[in-house]
């Protein structure tokens, strides 16, 4: 197809309409997508044969409706891992293989645009969406994300990167106004997607709703042109958030593409049809033919090469069990142990009783664009069950009928916006009598307790009972539990079923064994089955680290001020994120950043360090030293010499995920660190300041194995 025809074909009106959305489908009165449920489209534009295309939500699996008017087929879809799960197992060939099914499910549903990943940095564990976001930590965010992408595009399927950038909460999210040095956004809050956009070239970027440093990201034309596309080489286009900004005409001339999903007028009342301001600013001279030219070019480059531009004839029958092998394969190396007192695995044979709502209503993963509509989501009681473990079927039967009368009385979810999302209230805990701990802890050898979280989109989690610290039930379930079972010799496990940090410090003493499942998709109580039986060693390590306190971490600014409704939010511990800030400034985290148990153990051996003028090598060994096989995650930290910038302590640089090592098995590894990539950021450049260097590879953080110095004279590297 000739782009440069096309456009000299096109009027001015066509082409603005190529620039905005047609409006959210299926609501405000706008004509449905023909994929009901997905979150947006194109304008079609019939007389030069340019097709509308879709755009729809994913980063745990494809959303869109699974039931549609007057037809009896389901238009289910697969349910994954939530992104911080997916981050724990540190494997870029599972988030290969998750990009590629999404991706296929988009195209076997007609879909052109994974609204996918979200790589936002946790920088504070209260964050609502931090489950779509993958770590703390930028290098492992790009690189897993990277391979995300890869996965997806391999389908030929689209994907948009988002939210770009520092959207790092939910408070206020489309007025807030981020501010933060540029050597942080530089070296924290854009590498993610500086790796990603070199390294994967994903076809959309999505610009995010804050304001950053003063200006709307999407109107922002450092963000979207100096730096995505003049220093990054990004060859994709540009997509605003859905409704951001406040400005079309800014949009247009910032570097933003297309504006999403258009009809911005629906929502907010105030504002007027994009496409008719942007017909205004052009008859104006505000934006010219060559600004416009250069958008619409910049689009149908991509558009080319989508299944709706190539008439691809999609089945509506993706391959589903395959699917679901991924999504339990990715799971089960997302889980983290991270406590075990002889506790874990147990045996098949041992009769279990399980406590705690979670195990009936188990999370799958959040709401709002990260949510799914699966076929099924298998519970923690049901995967038990079904994997044969001897669960009291009592207690089990007493918790599904108490969810049921619950939810169907005062506990349905009650808080609908104006995107018809519906939130469930947290469930009460103290629904059991206490004769009946007594008793199952007389019948059973063992009890878990499930503590299940929830959080998402449009509201952030809160520092208070029941969200990051326990409610009160839970407390007394877990104390009462822990009480009646270790009276009669036996151990407590609980699963922690939930999307970010929550405080565990005060209560952890009183259980044998902890196991953070997260929100594992769909197949979630098969997973949890499988690891607590020992068919699946956990391999899984922290993305993100767990405080003791809330009180411990550094960003006191979220969500910003004024406190009653924030305008602004000052990220005043600049560079200092997560385990920067931690080993810095020697405070002890409860779990450690990249902390995780094993039912093996693992040496780490013959550290070789060598490097030239671009890279150094890291070559070691690590064997299997323990009973059973298992796979381990090595990690290199950087620590960079004192010198004229201040850096933090040490800096993740490269990881790897060791193949299934049986007892006694050894692997080889070496891994290759761009001079480049240790550098900080310094007045629009990069540099390596010389000195020594400390080398260190461990298996986490705080559990460094190996250590070499190798000395580096100082080099600058251009933007």
């Amino acid at each position: 197809m000739d782009i440069e025809k096309i456009i000299s074909q096109m009027t001015v009106e066509e082409k603005l309409k190529l620039l905005v959305g047609v409006g959210l489908p299926g609501m405000f009165g706008n004509k449905s997508s023909r994929v009901p449920g997905a979150a947006g489209e194109t304008h079609q534009i019939e007389r030069l044969k340019i097709p509308s295309t879709v755009h729809a939500d994913g980063p745990a699996g494809l959303r869109i409706d699974p039931e549609r008017e007057n037809d009896s087929n389901k238009y289910h879809a697969t349910a994954f891992p939530i992104a911080s799960m997916l981050a724990s197992s540190w494997n870029k060939e599972i988030l290969f293989e998750v990009g590629k099914a999404m991706g296929n499910e988009a195209k076997e549903y007609g879909v052109d645009f994974l609204l996918a990943p979200a790589i936002n940095i946790h920088r504070n564990p209260l964050c609502g969406r931090n489950f779509e976001y993958y770590s703390e930590d930028p290098i492992l965010t790009g690189e897993l994300a990277s391979a995300f992408v890869e996965g997806v595009q391999s389908e030929g399927i689209g994907t948009s990167l988002k939210h770009f950038a520092a959207n790092n909460q939910e408070t206020n999210r489309m007025k807030i106004d981020t501010i933060v040095s540029e050597r942080a956004l530089r070296e924290i809050y854009l590498k993610g997607f500086e790796i990603v956009v070199k390294k994967a070239k994903p076809w959309t970027v999505m610009s995010a709703y804050n304001k950053l440093n003063g200006k709307y990201c999407s109107q922002n034309k450092w963000l979207l042109t100096k730096v995505l596309r003049e220093e990054w080489g990004f060859e994709g286009f540009v997509m605003s958030d859905w409704f951001a900004g406040d400005n079309p005409v800014e949009q247009i001339k910032a570097g933003n593409d297309l504006i999403m999903p258009g009809k911005t007028y629906n929502v907010f009342k105030d504002r007027k049809d994009e496409i008719k301001e942007l017909k205004q600013a052009y008859e104006k001279g505000e934006i010219t033919d060559d600004i416009i030219n250069e958008r619409v070019r910049t689009i149908l480059n991509i558009l080319m090469k989508t299944p709706s531009f190539k008439g691809y004839k999609y089945s509506n029958a993706p391959d589903f069990e395959k699917h679901a092998r991924i999504s339990y394969n990715a799971a089960s190396e997302g889980v983290v142990l991270l406590k075990n007192n002889d506790v874990l695995p147990f045996s098949a044979d041992a009769k279990v009783s399980i406590f705690g709502t979670g195990q009936i209503e188990t999370v799958k993963g959040g709401f709002g664009s990260g949510d799914t509509h699966p076929r099924y989501t298998i519970s923690i009681f049901e995967g038990f069950k079904e994997k044969g473990v001897k669960v009291d079927e009592k207690i089990g039967n007493f918790y599904k009928e108490k969810v049921f009368e619950l939810r169907n009385g005062n506990y349905r979810p009650n808080y609908v916006n104006e995107f018809n999302l519906k939130i469930p209230p947290k469930l009460p805990e103290d629904i059991l009598d206490e004769s009946m701990i007594d008793e199952a802890s007389e019948t059973n050898d063992l009890a878990i307790i499930v503590i299940s979280r929830i959080s998402g989109e449009f509201v952030d989690r809160r520092a208070v009972k029941g969200d990051y610290y326990l409610s009160d039930d839970e407390q007394k379930l877990i104390e009462n539990v822990s009480k009646k079972f270790h009276s009669k010799g036996k151990k407590v496990i609980v699963l922690l079923n939930i999307g970010g940090p929550i405080e565990i410090a005060s209560w952890i003493e009183l259980v044998d064994g902890l196991l953070l499942i997260w929100q594992p998709g769909q197949e979630a109580g098969r997973v949890v089955a499988d690891v607590c039986l020992g068919t699946v060693n956990p391999s899984g390590k922290l993305p993100t680290t767990f405080p003791k306190d809330y009180q411990d971490i550094p960003s006191k600014s979220f969500p910003g001020k004024p406190v009653e409704n924030p305008l602004e939010v000052v990220y005043e511990e600049d560079i200092y994120v997560g385990y920067r800030y931690y080993d810095t400034f020697q405070i002890d985290p409860l779990f450690e950043f990249g902390y995780g148990l094993s039912y093996t153990k693992f040496d780490y051996k013959n550290l070789i360090v060598k490097h030239d003028d671009e890279n150094i090598e890291i070559c070691f060994e690590i064997e299997n030293s323990g009973n059973v096989e298992g796979k381990e995650i090595a990690q290199v930290y950087v620590k960079a010499p004192k010198a004229r910038l201040d850096k933090p302590f040490q800096e993740l640089k490269g990881f790897y995920k060791t193949k299934m090592l049986k007892p006694g098995e050894k692997e080889e590894i070496s891994i290759k660190i761009a001079l480049r990539d240790l550098t900080s950021f310094c007045k629009d450049k990069w540099v390596l300041e010389e000195g020594e260097y400390r080398i260190r590879v461990g298996a986490s953080s705080r559990d460094i194995r190996l250590e070499e110095k190798v000395f580096l004279k100082e080099k600058v590297f251009n933007l």
